[in-house]
């Protein structure tokens, strides 16, 4: 199912596309036109931030249905994530606003909105519990704050790395923008807070996988149930190992990378292989 043009999260979407594509193109400027340059960009990707906002508001309660609805798919997932990453990378962007993040940001949360036409998800009326909508919103929160902290630990190799070439060597002119000093953080300040998202979206994970308990009769064993599962427990032994053990550097971030995609397996993964593979509705 293709979204139309007709359908009423069409236009907020399609200004979301267009305008994070000018956030990611817009150069950044150079001498006095810096300042003016950067508000176009910022004023590019708040619009589309906005624009995104409205579209997923739009299509997740499915205003367009007879009835009462939500709607759920894994494309639809990516987008809600791309879009609290874009929110978290807003609020850090006066310490973390590289050009190249920024560019990223903005084309990944293009795709995963086009991504959206093409995979709209399904239409589940109603629901079973009165806490069921507040187990969808603590998922979509926990994939949004695990996708914070990937953004933080990607940065914190980049530095790495950095910190490793040799001064005049190729690779540190090209890592050049990933040091601590163009972070506009210390290194350990970036590593505390990727362990501090990580912390915060493990404590919305938690609350999703009691809530998701709660609120289903009877509970199942799926694959989004086992791979939920083993993603909280592998966030758990990160934890237990930074704050016990002093777990610090590549060590943490294996573990945070194993765990995201376990989380990444368990929504978006299922959904995928039901929804686009074996073409089958799934339960939420």
């Amino acid at each position: 199912m293709i979204l139309s043009p007709a359908s009423l999260t069409f236009w907020p979407s399609a200004i979301a596309v267009v305008a994070y594509g000018l956030a990611s193109v817009l150069p950044e400027g150079e001498g006095d036109t810096v300042a003016a340059r950067n508000r176009r960009v910022w004023a590019a990707l708040a619009l589309a931030w906005l624009a995104h906002a409205i579209s997923i508001v739009l299509d997740t309660f499915s205003f367009n249905s007879a009835q009462p609805a939500a709607r759920f798919g894994f494309a639809p997932a990516l987008s809600v994530t791309t879009w609290l990453v874009l929110a978290v990378y807003a609020v850090e962007s006066h310490r973390l606003g590289l050009p190249a993040v920024r560019r990223a940001l903005a084309w990944l949360a293009a795709i995963t909105v086009a991504l959206s036409w093409a995979f709209p998800g399904q239409e589940h009326p109603g629901s079973g519990s009165p806490w069921a909508p507040l187990h969808w919103i603590s998922g979509f929160a926990s994939y949004g704050l695990i996708g914070a902290a990937l953004m933080h630990a990607a940065l914190m190799r980049l530095a790495e790395k950095q910190l490793r070439a040799r001064p005049g060597s190729p690779s540190a002119k090209t890592l050049s923008l990933a040091t601590p000093q163009a972070l506009g953080m210390p290194l350990l300040r970036l590593e505390s807070l990727t362990l501090r998202f990580v912390a915060a979206g493990f404590a919305m994970l938690t609350l999703t996988l009691v809530l998701g308990i709660w609120s289903s009769n009877p509970w199942h064993w799926d694959h989004k149930s086992v791979f939920s599962v083993l993603s909280w427990l592998v966030f758990a032994i990160l934890l237990t190992g930074r704050y016990q053990f002093g777990w610090r550097g590549r060590q943490a971030v294996r573990w945070l990378y194993a765990g995201s995609t376990l989380l990444l397996l368990a929504y978006v993964g299922s959904r995928f292989v039901m929804e686009v593979v074996l073409h089958r509705p799934a339960i939420v």
